[in-house]
């Protein structure tokens, strides 16, 4: 479910028309996120790190309005739930676009990705199915530790859906991190927005 938003009462209309004329309105963050206690956690409740991790990102980003905006026809609409479109790398190293439906419940959640992380690798190509504006696109470089992050992008396609990747986890210390990159729409999203979501989601990591 989705509801318009009206542009005409909305204090960022000036941000939102100031920055979607812009041919690249999407900027970005990287970060340093504690994984220490989740890592932990995720072993506890037998759940991959990956899974567990993707679930408390759309926790973080369910909880936040501004994620939850999309630019749909020049109108702003505010979505209800937002799901994941995760990356899932096959046996021949190649990716298929997957869809990870929002579950509060981690257990559900759980279930969730393990079923279509196993379609993923029944299918090939990239876009394996259909899918609607009310995502983030997310993705996984466990074999990076990266300090910088940038993405594919055609300009000319009316894109609105934040996008989130992780790293490489590293140890020092008995001290576990990882580096997180968060691109979104300046048009719909702005710096404290971003820091927002960063906090929320490290106090989540970190229960």
């Amino acid at each position: 479910m989705k509801q318009k938003l009206n542009l005409n009462t909305w204090n960022r209309k000036e941000h939102f028309l100031f920055f979607k004329q812009m041919e690249e309105p999407f900027f970005g963050i990287t970060t340093t996120i504690d994984c220490t206690n989740a890592y932990d956690k995720a072993k506890e409740l037998n759940i991959s790190f990956f899974t567990y991790y993707l679930h408390k990102t759309l926790l973080a980003v369910n909880a936040i309005e501004n994620f939850r905006y999309r630019i749909i026809e020049d109108e702003i609409y505010i979505f209800d739930t937002i799901d994941a479109s995760a990356t899932i790398m096959r046996e021949d190293k190649t990716f298929g676009f997957s869809l990870m439906e929002y579950s509060n419940n981690i257990s559900d959640f759980a279930e969730i990705t393990k079923t279509e992380i196993a379609r993923i690798q029944t299918t090939t190509g990239l876009i394996t199915r259909d899918f609607k504006e009310n995502l983030i696109h997310f993705s996984a470089l466990p074999w990076l530790n990266f300090t910088s992050f940038s993405h594919a992008r055609s300009f000319t396609f009316p894109d609105s859906c934040p996008k989130i990747s992780f790293g490489k986890m590293m140890e020092e210390n008995d001290k576990k991190t990882m580096s997180m990159s968060v691109h979104v729409h300046h048009g719909l999203v702005d710096g404290y927005h971003v820091g927002e979501f960063v906090n929320l989601f490290q106090e989540l990591m970190n229960a």
